[in-house]
């Protein structure tokens, strides 16, 4: 037999998620706009674009800017 007091009963107002505090990796707060935190982002994003570069031109034997059509 389960416990009653265990379930949500349907007067209960819904769980509502909060955001963390924190990052989980650096003691900042999670911003959008001109913040250390997305700047951060935005670098490790640029740097998985440029990787992604440099796999494009080493698996094709050619310039991105002659694979992407933007050179003849």
């Amino acid at each position: 037999m389960s416990d009653p007091s265990a379930t949500p009963s349907a007067d209960a107002p819904p769980a509502v998620a909060t955001p963390p505090a924190t990052s989980a990796t650096t003691s900042e707060v999670p911003a959008f706009g001109w913040s250390g935190y997305a700047e951060r982002v935005n670098g490790r994003f640029a740097m998985l674009g440029f990787v992604a570069v440099l796999l494009v031109e080493a698996l094709s034997h050619d310039t991105f800017l002659h694979w992407a059509g933007l050179v003849p």
